[in-house]
């Protein structure tokens, strides 16, 4: 879970395996603190939504040359398109960091915005935002060049 969401995030295989060992060590440090696994859990997330968007702001003041199509595992069953899945995922990594982190909590953690919020420390109203324009972007965009 960690690293997967640092590797939507930042695709970037390398810096996610970074930040995920990063994320790792933390806990490791903070382990007394950690009351039960779901808390650990929750915990995981938060730190590394939080890292990951740390990272993407340094990257901005200071680019960093990398692969950024490096392409993912193939995942258990079979996906419908995958053509059109990497393409999604081009879309979605075009957003905004904070926009981008909460659909990738909201559709790929199947978190619902209430713990976004929480864990992003951002109203729900503010979340549900994010999601409504996000979405809206995207169908946009992809109605755009399905029409072209």
């Amino acid at each position: 879970m960690v690293f997967s969401l640092a590797l939507r995030f930042l695709r970037d295989r390398e810096g996610a395996e970074e930040l995920a060992q990063d994320v790792f060590l933390q806990l490791y440090r903070h382990f007394t603190r950690i009351e039960s696994p779901a808390h650990a859990t929750c915990w995981l997330r938060r730190a590394i939504c939080h890292r990951s968007i740390d990272e993407v702001r340094k990257r901005k003041l200071r680019p960093r040359i990398g692969l950024d199509e490096v392409p993912e595992p193939a995942g258990k069953g079979s996906q419908p398109d995958p053509m059109l899945q990497s393409h999604i995922r081009k879309l979605v990594g075009s957003l905004p960091e904070k926009a981008r982190m909460v659909v990738l909590l909201r559709y790929q953690e199947d978190l619902d915005p209430a713990e976004i919020s929480e864990m992003l420390e951002m109203p729900v109203s503010t979340v549900k935002s994010h999601l409504h324009r996000s979405l809206a972007l995207l169908r946009s965009k992809l109605r755009q060049e399905v029409c072209s």
